[in-house]
């Protein structure tokens, strides 16, 4: 039986792993750093921690209680930062809503968390008219103008910045059970309604305390140091903003938030402030790197994780020409997120493709990550870098469940590790690389063809902007990869221009033969989802009737 200590001194304080305790420190070494608003104001840790406690007695105000849930509609902003904070600290559960799914699951989510108070900004509001009716349980609703004079909604019971200013900055914030429920969001499933998922306090600091280590582990990947200026451009109603606000607060670091995004005002901020990490999927770097091109904005020494989806070697070299450090990172909506991160070795002696290579893998784990790759019984495939296998992982602060559905928690938990349904390679020295998703892999004449690797070959070829490829039936092969392509302008896209770098990968032996291409279609613009991925769920069904020529001889 492991030792444990007989006694301790009667007046130890036993500390939980709560919220609150993120804030141990702030006030000695970071009272007069600042967190910055847009373009809009400025405000000190020590006013963020008064503004913290005022929220919390508005909400008591408001009539909130312990373990009720309560639901923010906002851009990133100090405000979000914020609620991050005073609602877990007060005992109640802050649901961050994804204000880009369509209004009935909007409705379905804070239904179904049965959130009691909604903190909704303006641009908003017409969702919350529309609604409004449907949510029975929601009891209050405060309004956030952000200095606009417009009148408040009937439905409102007041402002925000009203409400703050009248209410005490001092909270008697408590400690409590470190395994209570500090938040919930929903996953943007391509099926069905979404998905809820849960975190603990204890799993939201120790995701925060990795989070730091791993930004601090390596001084040859992008990270966030206690001397950095961080600004957030992953919405922070995805999954904690990745989980940085929280690990930049710990720190104490210089914050600017953007509220909404807009690409201009993003590099204008980041020039200003001297930013010095962010991270986003690679569609806002791609908005980013438009704007700094047609205004010479200075990008140089700009720290970047990249995910969502994956990062191509060209977005990634594109990015690094103008100065940007950029690397992906791994994880899911159910992994809180963080699970791993591309990581240049400084031993490491590479050529230009190679080192791209490393910056576009999945890197290595976090500490405190468990991860594995297993076939269809559970058995462990080789770290080889080349045998395949679905991604499983344990971790302090992965989701435990999929709240009110026992059988899609049972699959997620599947033999005591969460599947990830990615399939991935691991190489000797643990660097993750996402090969595909199980539902995207495309299956075809007795081979697997990752369609990651495919598009991201594609996406090269002369004359393509963006490419994307899924799996078609096809009833000699069973299936064929189509490649779904928007052009740059000006150019008329072929099959040949297409087939040329799968080709030369197809020669080096880098992927199987089937993977040449026999159907492609051209489009004006790839959708995506409501977190910026492109929905391939969507690109199946509208060409799902297209037939092929059969794979290549």
């Amino acid at each position: 039986m492991p030792l444990r200590f007989a006694d301790h001194a009667a007046e130890a304080y036993q500390a939980p792993l709560t919220i609150r305790h993120l804030l141990d420190g702030v006030l000695t070494k970071a009272a007069d750093q600042q967190i910055i608003y847009r373009d809009q104001g400025s405000y000190s840790y020590r006013e963020f921690l008064g503004r913290v406690g005022r929220l919390a007695n508005l909400l008591r105000t408001a009539g909130a209680e312990q373990g009720e849930t309560i639901a923010v509609l906002d851009w990133d902003s100090h405000r979000y930062l914020e609620a991050y904070f005073a609602v877990p600290m007060m005992g109640a559960v802050i649901q961050t809503v994804n204000v880009r799914l369509p209004a009935a699951q909007i409705a379905y989510t804070l239904n179904h968390a049965r959130a009691e108070i909604l903190l909704v900004h303006r641009d908003f509001f017409p969702i919350i008219d529309a609604i409004l009716p449907s949510l029975p349980g929601v009891k209050k609703v405060i309004a956030i103008m952000d200095w606009a004079d417009d009148n408040l909604p009937s439905w409102a019971s007041g402002e925000y910045e009203a409400l703050s200013a009248a209410a005490s900055p001092d909270y008697p914030f408590q400690d409590f059970d470190e395994n209570a429920i500090a938040s919930t969001f929903y996953t943007s499933g391509t099926t069905g309604n979404p998905k809820g998922v849960c975190f603990t306090h204890r799993q939201l600091v120790l995701h925060a305390i990795a989070s730091a280590a791993t930004f601090g582990a390596s001084s040859a990947g992008p990270g966030l140091g206690v001397d950095g200026v961080y600004m957030p451009l992953t919405p922070m109603f995805h999954v904690h903003a990745w989980g940085a606000p929280y690990a930049a607060t710990m720190l104490g670091v210089k914050q600017v938030y953007p509220g909404r995004y807009e690409p201009e005002l993003i590099c204008k901020l980041r020039c200003e402030h001297r930013v010095t990490y962010s991270h986003c999927v690679p569609t806002i770097l791609e908005m980013v790197i438009a704007v700094a091109k047609q205004t010479g904005a200075d990008l140089s020494g700009w720290k970047m994780t990249i995910g969502g989806s994956a990062l191509t070697k060209a977005l990634c070299a594109e990015g690094r020409r103008l100065g940007i450090d950029l690397a992906s990172g791994y994880g899911m909506s159910e992994t809180g997120p963080m699970i791993s991160r591309a990581v240049r070795r400084f031993d490491d002696q590479l050529e230009d493709d190679a080192i791209l290579t490393t910056l576009t893998s999945s890197g290595v784990t976090a500490p405190l990550v468990s991860a594995r790759i297993v076939d269809e019984s559970m058995n462990d495939v080789p770290h080889d870098g080349k045998s395949s296998g679905e991604l499983v992982l344990r971790a302090p602060w992965l989701t435990p469940c999929y709240t009110g559905d026992e059988k899609a928690s049972q699959e997620l938990w599947r033999g005591g590790w969460m599947h990830t349904q990615d399939i991935a390679t691991i190489d000797p020295r643990g660097e993750i690389r996402i090969r595909d998703r199980l539902k995207d892999v495309i299956k075809t004449g007795g081979e697997w063809i990752d369609s990651i690797q495919l598009e991201e070959l594609v996406a090269t070829a002369q004359g393509v902007a963006e490419a994307s490829v899924v799996a078609v039936p096809d009833d000699r092969w069973g299936e064929r990869p189509l490649a779904v392509v928007v052009a740059q302008p000006g150019v008329t896209l072929t099959l040949d221009m297409l087939n040329v770098p799968v080709m030369s990968a197809i020669e080096n032996g880098a992927i199987t033969r089937y993977a040449k291409l026999d159907l492609f279609k051209i489009v004006d613009e790839l959708p995506r989802t409501s977190v910026g991925k492109i929905d391939k769920k969507l690109l199946r069904a509208r060409f799902a009737e297209i037939s092929g020529a059969g794979a290549p001889s």
